[in-house]
């Protein structure tokens, strides 16, 4: 059941969210349950509660819980990790997309490799043993 509160904000019960990311089990239906554990992780997952704590999502937090969908699940990254991407004012897939996430980790890991290789290459060239 989709709500209307004005004329351009659609809104989405949990279980229609749920279903519309993929968050079904085995026998369809909804895993409600994690989103709203996403919602105890993520302060910008804020839905709208009416009737009794029944929520109701809007386009914009279904496009955010699509991004933490697929940087968990697809990407396998750990909530603080896409915490970090949320906080960087990343919101949609397009940003993800556009936004290097393993850059500055693949940045520092070269650089650690780099200057152990020159270590050893030191160590070589003035005689030293290797040590690992």
């Amino acid at each position: 059941m989709i709500i209307m509160i004005n004329k351009n904000k659609k809104f989405h019960k949990i279980s229609e969210v749920a279903k519309l990311l993929g968050l079904v089990n085995s026998n369809n239906k909804a895993m409600t349950h994690v989103i709203r554990y996403w919602e105890k992780n993520f302060k910008d997952i804020n839905p709208l509660k009416l009737d009794g704590n029944i929520r109701y999502y809007n386009q914009e937090l279904l496009q955010k819980l699509k991004l933490i969908k697929h940087l968990l699940k697809d990407k396998g990254m750990t909530i603080k990790g896409v915490k970090l991407i949320l906080k960087k004012g990343i919101y949609s897939l397009d940003d993800y997309h556009s936004f290097n996430v393993k850059e500055e980790y693949l940045k520092k890991r070269l650089l650690g490799k780099a200057k152990k290789i020159l270590n050893k290459i030191k160590r070589i060239k003035y005689g030293k043993k290797n040590t690992h």
